[in-house]
């Protein structure tokens, strides 16, 4: 399972599907980024970062949720209505949301023990959402089958992560390094709705992985 080819297979899907996931998705991340903005220019600083943890919970599993399965219903042929998608990932959202704080805890708190266990947890966990989603598992019971999924596929994980994070975190610097100073509120909106709405790509190549991993062999 060589990663670059799972990377390859994602981008191919997202080329072909990218209007479908825009009209799917961006509404709610742009959504998500301009009540973050809202409340960034309203409260202080470190109420800011508690508020943001909460917006990402209110938003992040919606548009998620809605994106996997869409991955799952086109996998198969199937081109499903944007707003059954997204009226089954509200239905998951309490299970889903639940999951997302779970993990963002043990993620944060793995990454304040010296950034590798953080990223040694987000390697365990990358299945999860998947899991929850497509086999209606609990937040507990799809980390720990996320867990056994992944043994054994450590490093391809990690290089589908790096692979698509790193180029996103030098376009993000890039952005901010051309940006007017002070910055422009509408100019920060649509560079963080952007952001947010590439890093979307992760749940393609996950999902891709997660399918390579999961179906059964040729042969069987």
């Amino acid at each position: 399972m060589n990663p670059l080819n799972v990377i390859r297979d994602a981008l191919y899907f997202s080329r072909r599907n990218l209007a479908s996931i825009i009209v799917l998705c961006l509404p709610l991340v742009a959504l998500e980024a301009l009540t973050k903005e809202v409340l960034d220019s309203n409260v202080s600083d470190n109420a800011a970062s508690v508020y943001e943890v909460i917006i990402g919970l209110l938003f992040y599993p919606l548009y998620t949720g809605a994106l996997i399965l869409f991955l799952d219903a086109r996998s198969h042929g199937d081109t499903p209505r944007k707003r059954d998608l997204l009226a089954l990932a509200l239905r998951l959202w309490p299970t889903f949301a639940l999951l997302s704080a779970m993990s963002t805890l043990l993620i944060m708190a793995g990454l304040s023990l010296f950034i590798l266990p953080g990223v040694w947890i987000m390697i365990k966990l990358a299945f999860a959402e998947y899991l929850l989603v497509l086999r209606g598992l609990t937040p507990l019971a799809a980390m720990r089958q996320s867990a056994v999924l992944t043994r054994g596929h450590f490093v391809q994980i990690l290089v589908c992560l790096l692979c698509v994070y790193l180029p996103l975190v030098l376009l993000g610097r890039f952005s901010l390094m051309i940006l007017p100073d002070p910055q422009n509120a509408v100019v920060t909106l649509l560079i963080d709705s952007t952001s947010s709405f590439l890093q979307l790509f992760t749940s393609v190549v996950m999902f891709r992985l997660f399918m390579l991993i999961t179906e059964p062999p040729a042969n069987a």
